[in-house]
């Protein structure tokens, strides 16, 4: 293979999807990105099935059939979701095979309602896990404050989890405590660490927006010279400490027991803003053992133009400190900076999932009245049964 993906893949990131739709999943799409563009995961939040929900009506007969069972909205977008989930990890089946259990995996997201609820985000994450039953799914649990203790109780029960809206460095460093203390309560437990995967999901573009907004109200020349540099920095400081601690004893001991290291993923990679190039954040940061999760988009830019120098991460460690420090010279408080993102991260996955209950619920009730769109012939319906693993 010689072609700019698989040059990425060589150089240690693995090629995930910010994407699924039922769409994608019965056209063949996911497959052909995993068999053509060295696709080697997916990852999902309730604003990409808010959207897929609204746009297709290969979910109709699903919601005929929920709607005639007089299933709730919460749960419909339960069953709703986790098909698509299962049918895209036995889609993905065979990277995770060839990887050993590395890659291969599909993300799915607990409701963000629960983000600041720890017992609710566990229970959430075990039922989940429970509904999808694949061996290659990940549990998606915020990195709030309460989704900290969550982490570690989840992954203790031999649960994989994506850490999701990690957004600063100090917050990183307690998802990596997490994690490593959810795999020694895991080993406790009696679960067998091989089988037990995780990453970091550490966000971009988002940072470089709020930033360049807080550079252009500053307005002095020094302060527009550090336009789109923040989020690049950010996330190469984040692997320094990455590679620190899984360097450690204490790292080295779980491994020893078969664990996989809980590997950074590059979430928020399209570029926001027109002025920068459209894989800024894929050429920027390529480092051994990452995950960069894009959208279909920024997958097919870097398969056309994307170029792969090597590490552009590891050598980059004193000039990225010294971009924040030029950031807080110039008066840009990155502290709060993080503690805005996250604040609005919750927020807009909280919305994005109430549209995604309020757009079943309108669905069930037209379903119930037997006015919802055609949908898909009984044998079409039969045969994506079939190949998700599962029914309403």
């Amino acid at each position: 293979m010689t072609d700019r993906i698989s040059k990425l893949t060589a150089a240690g990131v693995a090629v995930w999807l910010d994407d699924l739709s039922r769409v994608r999943l019965s056209s063949g799409g996911l497959d052909q990105l995993r068999r053509e563009k060295h696709v080697v995961g997916v990852t999902t939040n309730p604003t990409i099935f808010a959207k897929a929900l609204a746009a297709a009506d290969e979910y109709d007969w699903q919601l005929r059939d929920l709607a005639t069972r007089g299933v709730e909205v919460e749960e419909s977008v339960r069953m709703l979701t986790t098909y698509d989930v299962r049918w895209a990890c036995d889609v993905m089946r065979p990277s995770y095979d060839a990887s050993h259990g590395v890659d291969g995996r599909v993300s799915i997201e607990v409701d963000p309602r629960l983000a600041h609820e720890t017992d609710k985000t566990v229970a959430e994450a075990k039922a989940l896990w429970w509904l999808v039953d694949r061996p290659n799914l990940f549990i998606k649990i915020p990195a709030t404050e309460a989704g900290l203790p969550a982490i570690t109780a989840t992954l203790a029960e031999g649960i994989s989890v994506n850490v999701t809206l990690i957004f600063g460095l100090d917050r990183y460093s307690q998802v990596m405590e997490a994690f490593l203390a959810g795999l020694e309560q895991a080993r406790a437990n009696g679960h067998d660490l091989s089988k037990i995967g995780s990453v970091a999901s550490f966000f971009v573009s988002r940072v470089d927006s709020e930033v360049d907004k807080r550079l252009e109200k500053i307005g002095s020349d020094e302060a527009k010279a550090l336009r789109g540099k923040a989020a690049v920095a950010n996330a190469q400081l984040a692997y320094e400490r990455y590679s620190e601690v899984f360097s450690s004893d204490r790292w080295q001991s779980l491994a020893d027991a078969g664990a996989h290291p809980q590997r950074p993923l590059w979430a928020s990679t399209s570029t926001k803003n027109p002025d920068y190039r459209d894989v800024i954040y894929v050429e920027e940061l390529i480092a051994p053992g990452t995950v960069n999760t894009m959208p279909e988009s920024v997958i097919h830019a870097y398969a056309d133009h994307g170029e792969t120098p090597g590490d552009t991460v590891t050598g980059a460690y004193d000039a990225a400190r010294k971009v924040f420090t030029d950031l807080e010279a110039v008066g840009v408080d990155m502290s709060d900076v993080i503690a805005v993102l996250e604040r609005e991260g919750v927020e807009k996955f909280e919305a994005s999932w109430l549209e995604l209950l309020d757009g079943v619920r309108k669905s069930l009730a037209a379903a119930g009245r037997g006015t919802g769109r055609p949908g898909q012939a009984a044998q079409g319906n039969a045969q994506a049964a079939q190949q998700a693993g599962g029914n309403a």
